[in-house]
């Protein structure tokens, strides 16, 4: 395919997979179960760490954390005491356990007191091309407040060359505005996204030759931003919707 073949091809699969149908068996099914814009954060941020691994158990495990935050999470995260925190004694998902949340938590408590909304962490003014400053400043915000070393593992870093898959879905799903996404976040242009690159989406991205480089690193990541951006230099991360569903639901080589 030439690039005007593959724009159309993205294009038809967007609009194809970016319906309210997606949701349902989705992680960000978690978040969609809130209204007000912190429990949607919250809930965002914990579904979209959790993704990792089949999304059936993220999304069984992200209930199974809602319903120890009272199913309020905004409302928990501002007034947990030590006493009520002992509800997530126990949990555990793949290499996140009790302690990793409960540092998570903690540093929400902090943040929120003083902030109305995780968006201002992700804003830095160097931020031109991409976010690459601001994930690195929303990782320096936990690090510098006292999380746990063992918790700094969930929390990606592009200037380690990661490519911070689940933080970059996460913004995908505040930043971003359709059937699917929230757009919730305003102060950040959906034209600086950076595609949540897995698995599936690298294979697709490599088989359309929109990706070259083999590793999903940071550096695979910036070079399909390019690919990406040429065919929608304003939303460019929509196209997430198509590969993703090209990869796991068509089996797209």
């Amino acid at each position: 395919m030439n690039q005007l073949e593959h724009k159309d091809f993205l294009d038809q699969k967007y609009l194809e997979y970016s319906t309210s149908s997606f949701i349902v068996d989705d992680p960000i099914q978690i978040p969609h179960q809130f209204s007000k814009k912190q429990d949607i954060e919250i809930a965002g941020l914990f579904a979209a760490i959790f993704a990792w691994g089949q999304r059936k158990t993220i999304i069984n495990k992200s209930k199974d954390l809602l319903s120890r935050l009272d199913n309020s999470p905004f409302e928990f995260v501002k007034s947990a005491s030590a006493q009520e925190l002992k509800s997530l004694e126990g949990f555990v998902h793949r290499t996140f356990n009790a302690d990793d949340v409960r540092g998570f938590v903690l540093m929400l408590q902090q943040f929120y007191a003083e902030n109305n909304s995780l968006e201002t962490l992700f804003i830095h003014p160097a931020d031109k091309a991409d976010l690459k400053n601001g994930l690195h400043q929303f990782k320096q915000f936990f690090v510098e407040n006292g999380i746990l070393k063992r918790t700094e593992r969930h929390l990606p870093d592009p200037f380690s060359n990661s490519g911070a898959k689940r933080v970059n879905m996460f913004l995908r799903w505040m930043v971003r505005k359709d059937a699917v996404d929230f757009g919730i976040w305003k102060n950040i242009s959906p034209a600086l996204l950076s595609c949540p690159l897995d698995v599936h989406s690298g294979r697709v991205a490599r088989s359309l030759g929109l990706l070259k480089r083999k590793q999903n690193d940071w550096r695979a990541v910036e070079e399909l931003n390019i690919s990406l951006r040429k065919m929608d230099p304003n939303d460019p991360i929509k196209y997430d919707f198509a590969l993703f569903g090209l990869g796991v639901f068509e089996g797209f080589e």
